[in-house]
C-alpha cells in the first residue's frame, strides 16, 4: 500500500498515461509492432485495461481518482473533502505529464521515423474528429458526466486517510475491473468525437510535454485545448449536483 495519496495519485495517473498514451503510439507511429491495426479497438480496449491497473495501485491509498473532473465532481457530491482537491490536482498534473514523457522515451525512435505531425500529437493529447467547439465541449461534458455518474452509483464509500476515515467516493471503491469496463464503454459508444479526454490532466499534462518536444512542425492546438478541461469539469459538476438531489 503507498503511504501517500499523493504519491498514489501521481503514480496511479503517470501508469493510467503511460499505457493509455502507449497504446495510441503503438497504432499510431510509423514500425511499430501494432501499426494499422484496428486503432479504435485497441485504442478503447488498453484505455479501460490502463484504468484498471491504474486504480488498482492507487485504490486503497487515494481512492484513484486520477482525473481532476472526478476529484470535482466527488467534491461537489459531498463525497470527497474541498481540502485535499488541490493536492490531488499536483498530483494527476504532475503523474499525467510523467506517463507521456516516458511513452515518448519508449517509442523514441517511432516518434523520430513519424512525418505525421497528427499522428504524433495524437500519442499525447486529443483532438475532434469534426472541429465543432460547441458541440465538442457537449461530447466531453457528456463523457464525463456518465464517468463520475456511475462511480458515484457504484462506489463503496470510504477509505483512510492520514489515520482517519474520510468519505472519498474515488474510482478505486469500483474495485478497479468495473471502472475499467465503464472507461471502455464510455470511449466505444461516445469517444468518436473529441476522443474522449474526460479527463483534464490527461490532456493538458501530455499536452505541455508535447509543446515541449524538439519538433519543427508542432502543433499543440492550444485554441482547442480548453475543450478537454472545461467540457469534463462541467459534466463533473453536473453529475455531482445531480447525484445530491437525487
Amino acid at each position: 500500500m503507498i503511504l501517500s495519496p499523493f504519491i498514489a495519485e501521481f503514480i496511479g495517473t503517470a501508469l493510467l498515461l503511460l499505457l493509455g498514451a502507449g497504446i495510441v503510439a503503438n497504432v499510431n507511429l510509423k514500425q511499430t509492432i501494432a501499426h494499422g491495426q484496428t486503432p479504435w479497438v485497441l485504442i478503447t480496449s488498453a484505455w479501460g485495461f490502463a484504468v484498471f491497473v491504474a486504480v488498482f495501485v492507487s485504490a486503497q491509498s487515494s481512492g484513484a481518482h486520477l482525473n481532476p473532473a472526478v476529484t470535482v465532481g466527488l467534491a461537489i457530491a459531498g463525497k470527497f473533502s474541498w481540502s485535499l482537491v488541490p493536492t490531488y490536482f499536483l498530483a494527476q498534473l504532475l503523474g499525467a505529464m510523467l506517463g507521456s514523457w516516458i511513452t515518448y522515451i519508449v517509442y523514441i525512435d517511432h516518434f523520430r521515423a513519424t512525418d505525421d505531425e497528427a499522428a504524433v500529437k495524437s500519442t499525447f493529447c486529443t483532438g475532434p474528429a469534426i472541429r465543432n467547439f460547441k458541440n465538442n465541449f457537449f461530447s466531453e461534458a457528456v463523457g464525463t458526466f456518465m464517468l463520475v455518474f456511475g462511480a458515484l452509483f457504484i462506489a463503496s464509500p470510504n477509505i483512510t486517510i492520514e489515520g482517519s476515515e474520510v468519505s472519498n467516493f474515488g474510482l478505486g471503491a469500483l474495485d478497479a475491473l468495473p471502472v475499467g469496463i465503464l472507461v471502455w464503454v464510455i470511449g466505444m459508444s461516445l469517444g468518436g468525437t473529441t476522443g474522449y479526454a474526460i479527463n483534464p490532466a490527461r490532456d493538458f499534462g501530455p499536452r505541455l510535454v508535447y509543446q515541449l518536444l524538439p519538433r519543427k512542425n508542432k502543433n499543440a492546438d492550444w485554441a482547442y485545448s480548453w475543450i478537454p478541461i472545461l467540457g469534463p469539469f462541467t459534466g463533473a459538476a453536473a453529475a455531482g449536483l445531480l447525484y445530491s438531489i437525487l
